[in-house]
């Protein structure tokens, strides 16, 4: 349902959530019949390397990397949560039987007639499986999140029911798993005068929301920094990340509207759109075949049954995906939402600083125009050294959500600090600082992204993930060795993240690696030589590739392979 211009200062041709209509009918789908010609042949004329039945312009090639396992892999990784998963249900027979003890939480014995408050068969994984291997996560830190880190050592005496500190404290173990993409997380004290400058004058926290009283000068000059960094009209600003996506996908969308969602999209994107009412699909993983099929018949057909027209249509993706290190193919999205006029919401967490020339994000990797893409989403937690999030684009679409959003209305305002530190980071990063030190941390950040990438393929690692990312996730696929990996590593003072399934697919368990412009050459050669070691030992080397030292004495071939 469109609003009209009274309400507001919203325009007359706004939608009820602050995108433009621009000459679309209810199905967000051009009404004039040239219109239409005119957009599949502007993209015809664009196609080049879609292969047949797609019409929508080649992007510019940047080399990603998905290899597949050997056969054996695949085999051996069922097997091994197949005997992990028999014998989980041999102990739950012995923990029936009451010859081994259960740690987990039970009913009373009188709400035994009650509806159960843990589902057994639910916690199946979490008993039998993950609370095996579970010291390998919620390590403890005790020092900056830096390029290395202090971490107190704990035990188990009871396969890792409960843990015990020793007293003693691991130091300096080379941090690969933070997001500090730019090395903003830090403590120096030059750089955080700034930053301890504002506690002083606004104290650490604001305790109230910014409809109320919690509406601080320095919360409109950073939305304002942010709108100009990113070169659209406005911004506005969350104190959490997560809420960002969650709460604000539900003011934009609603029940007759349409969500088309990548296959690997962030929860807080699943759960933003699970909560809006809108009816959800979700297409091939960065296929724009699979994207463009849907777009085809949700405008032939309509909404289910009634076959009326969806009130919107919006895309959603990810700049950088999280776990696969894979970069969105924005100049092909933007060519079908133009062709099939929907909307694009593009969730920069991950890209963010991390990528472009001037940390600008793929919009500037891909140099497109970012009015192109009606909501810009990102986060402050990773290039930033920060915490919450943003929402950009064009000023109608900012007011909307400071009124309707729940993030906006009820949640309480960004810290003053925290405030601060993504201001002084931001200019740091746009040069407004009067120093060079942002462009120096986003080519190190290149330099070490693509360097790390590079070993790694030489070693014979198979490895995911586009070659600008810093997200470089290593794939380990049997859960035996995913446990071995990361407990070897953290004995050679190397801390790294490993996910498993349900975080991944079952046979694609791996160990994310996340690159920072803080680390030295030094510090990557050091990981590289024990991956090296450690990857002989556990044999992880699967790959059937043979890579190079030597740059590439030509240009890689033109051809793409469908998914």
């Amino acid at each position: 349902m469109a609003r009209s211009a009274a309400e507001g200062n919203l325009k007359p041709q706004l939608t009820h959530n602050g995108l433009k209509r621009e000459d679309t009918d209810r199905n967000g789908y051009h009404n004039k019949r040239e219109g239409l010609q005119g957009a599949t042949a502007k993209a015809n004329n664009m196609a080049t390397k879609n292969g047949p039945g797609t019409s929508v312009p080649s992007r510019q090639h940047i080399p990603e990397s998905f290899e597949q396992a050997p056969m054996y892999v695949a085999v051996m990784t069922y097997l091994g949560f197949g005997i992990v998963t028999l014998f989980g249900y041999f102990r739950d027979f012995l923990r029936a039987v009451g010859l081994e003890k259960c740690h987990l939480a039970q009913e009373r014995e009188e709400q035994k007639a009650f509806v159960p408050l843990y589902q057994d068969f639910e916690n199946f994984y979490t008993r039998n499986l993950y609370m095996r291997v579970r010291d390998n996560w919620n390590r403890p830190i005790c020092s900056l999140p830096g390029p290395v880190f202090d971490l107190m050592e704990r035990v188990s005496d009871d396969y890792n029911w409960t843990f015990r500190f020793t007293g003693r404290t691991l130091h300096n173990v080379i941090n690969m798993g933070s997001y500090n993409y730019l090395g903003f997380a830090e403590n120096n004290a030059d750089f955080l005068k700034t930053v301890a400058d504002k506690v002083h004058q606004y104290g650490a926290g604001v305790c109230s929301t910014r409809q109320e009283i919690g509406n601080l000068s320095i919360h409109e000059e950073l939305e304002q920094l942010v709108a100009n960094f990113l070169g659209v009209e406005a911004s506005m600003t969350y104190g959490m990340g997560f809420a960002t996506n969650s709460m604000n996908i539900p003011a934009l969308v609603g029940k007759g509207c349409l969500i088309l969602s990548d296959e690997l999209n962030h929860t807080s994107l699943i759960l933003g759109a699970r909560l809006s009412g809108a009816t959800i699909r979700v297409f091939k993983h960065n296929n724009m075949h699979s994207l463009e099929k849907m777009l085809k018949e949700a405008v032939c057909s309509g909404q289910p049954r009634t076959h009326r027209p969806w009130k919107k249509i919006l895309i959603m993706v990810e700049g950088i995906y999280s776990m696969e290190g894979s970069v969105v193919r924005l100049p092909d999205i933007i060519a079908l939402k133009k062709k099939y006029k929907a909307y694009l919401y593009l969730d920069e967490a991950h890209s963010i600083g991390a990528v472009g020339s001037s940390g600008r994000g793929v919009t500037e990797l891909f140099n497109v125009n970012p009015a192109d893409v009606d909501v810009m989403m990102g986060t402050f937690t990773k290039s930033f050294g920060a915490a919450g999030g943003y929402i950009a684009g064009k000023k109608e679409l900012v007011d909307y959500l400071r009124n309707h959003s729940h993030s906006a209305v009820y949640a309480s305002a960004m810290s003053p600090p925290v405030t601060e530190q993504i201001i002084r980071a931001m200019k740091c990063i746009m040069g407004k600082d009067g120093s060079t030190e942002g462009m120096r941390r986003i080519r190190q950040l290149a330099e070490n992204t693509r360097y790390f990438r590079a070993r790694l393929k030489e070693m014979g690692f198979i490895i995911y993930g586009n070659d600008d990312s810093p997200v470089v996730p290593v794939l380990l696929y049997m859960p035996g060795k995913v446990v071995a990996f990361a407990r070897e590593m953290l004995e050679r003072k190397i801390g790294v993240v490993v996910v498993g399934f349900p975080a991944t697919p079952i046979t694609e368990a791996r160990a994310r690696f996340c690159v920072s412009a803080a680390h030295t050459r030094d510090m990557l050669n050091q990981v590289l030589h024990h991956m090296n070691e450690v990857g002989d030992a556990l044999c992880l080397k699967f790959s059937r590739r043979k890579y190079s030292s030597r740059p590439d004495l030509c240009d890689e071939t033109d051809f793409e392979l469908d998914s």
